[in-house]
């Protein structure tokens, strides 16, 4: 296995960067490609993807993103390039507290996530990221709770999906976004 690469970015493509190492280039699949600059020294921790009919490597900028990533692969249902796609518009320490904090509003955002999937991250990775049990159904019932106060679906997703607190309480999240959606 291809833990890191340490060489020079040669080129920049839409998902992807190559990567010069002792004259042999490494194709890397990553999710902030704006990380990453032309003729720059990098190290990237890497993953290598080998199935049947494919076999690529993912790269990250911090052992930290490697390590979230890891973790979102062994949730069912999400495979590497769902998983890589999903964490091109968060940061790793978005998704931790967004599990910490059962935010399936903040998750099911992310591209290639829906409810189902957001769901199931916060049930298979509550512990093993956050160290803490939690229900996954918390934002879903300040969800209800915001919509029977007359509030529309649309706002109040996106104002759900601005909250991480963890332990905070169905009533600490519904005070927050209140607020929020007075504003």
């Amino acid at each position: 296995m291809i833990c890191f690469l340490r060489g020079k970015v040669l080129e920049i493509n839409n998902d992807n960067i190559v990567i010069d190492v002792r004259d042999v280039g490494y194709q890397v699949l990553v999710s902030h490609i704006e990380d990453f600059h032309l003729n720059e020294e990098v190290l990237v921790y890497t993953y290598n993807v080998v199935r049947e009919d494919e076999n690529y490597l993912v790269g990250f900028k911090s052992k930290e993103e490697k390590d979230v990533f890891l973790s979102l692969i062994k949730v069912k249902g999400l495979g590497p390039k769902t998983v890589i796609n999903a964490l091109s518009a968060t940061t790793p320490n978005e998704v931790i507290n967004a599990i910490a904090s059962n935010n399936v509003a903040f998750l099911k955002k992310l591209p290639g996530l829906g409810a189902k999937a957001a769901g199931q991250i916060i049930l298979d990775l509550k512990g093993e990221l956050t160290g803490s049990k939690g229900n996954p159904k918390q934002y879903e019932e300040v969800y209800e709770a915001l919509k029977t106060l007359g509030f529309k679906g649309a706002a109040i997703d996106r104002v759900l999906a601005t909250i991480n607190e963890p332990g905070a309480t169905n009533e600490d999240i519904l005070r927050i976004a209140l607020k929020r959606l007075k504003n």
